[in-house]
């Protein structure tokens, strides 16, 4: 059975295709949220993580399983990959839920933060951050990314990963990961414009 015929069997309710469906997919979704939660520097029980297993099924699930009717495998998305990317969402929301972001001015051991870090990415930025209230602004529009965006800073930034790792990370290849960090990037520069700063 393909994706989508294994997905039309769940929809109708068909048990066996419930099985089939926990059987393929239940390894992958824990996976990712232990990647996750590893990358975000969270110490979670085995309870919690089944918590969030239970939560993301739940999501998949409900209102007659309106989100998991969605997956539609288009551009050759393969569900493992659209599930793979529905718990990444799902469990960055969940730990944004339990404790707000981290500020940008949290200092790592080396004494480096994110401020930093993004001073090093566009010329002006280091007079950008000096100041008080364009550093709330920076706050507000990395808030404004959408989950993966923040992730992917969260990986380069803060994790300092490299972006031949986040390549790995996000199963997609080197150049991808150029145009994403350029289209973040570009995003993040105006909202800044659109707030007031940079010419």
């Amino acid at each position: 059975m393909n994706d989508l015929e294994l997905l039309q069997s769940c929809l109708k309710g068909q048990k066996q295709a419930w099985a089939e469906f926990l059987l393929r997919y239940s390894r992958l979704i824990y996976n990712y949220i232990h990647s996750v939660l590893s990358i975000k520097g969270r110490a979670a029980s085995a309870e919690q993580v089944d918590d969030i297993f239970q939560e993301i099924f739940h999501s998949l699930i409900k209102d007659n399983c309106k989100k998991l009717a969605s997956y539609r495998g288009k551009n050759g998305c393969s569900l493992a990959s659209w599930l793979r990317q529905v718990t990444i969402n799902f469990t960055i929301d969940y730990l944004r839920k339990l404790k707000p972001i981290s500020s940008i001015d949290v200092q790592d051991e080396d004494g480096f933060s994110l401020s930093d870090s993004l001073a090093d990415l566009s010329p002006g930025a280091v007079e950008f951050l000096n100041d008080q209230d364009k550093r709330k602004t920076l706050t507000e529009c990395i808030g404004l990314l959408e989950s993966e965006e923040q992730y992917f800073l969260e990986l380069l930034l803060n994790q300092g990963l490299t972006l031949d790792e986040i390549k790995d990370s996000f199963k997609i290849n080197r150049g991808a990961v150029d145009m994403r960090k350029s289209r973040i990037l570009e995003k993040l520069q105006d909202c800044f414009k659109k707030k007031g700063f940079l010419g």
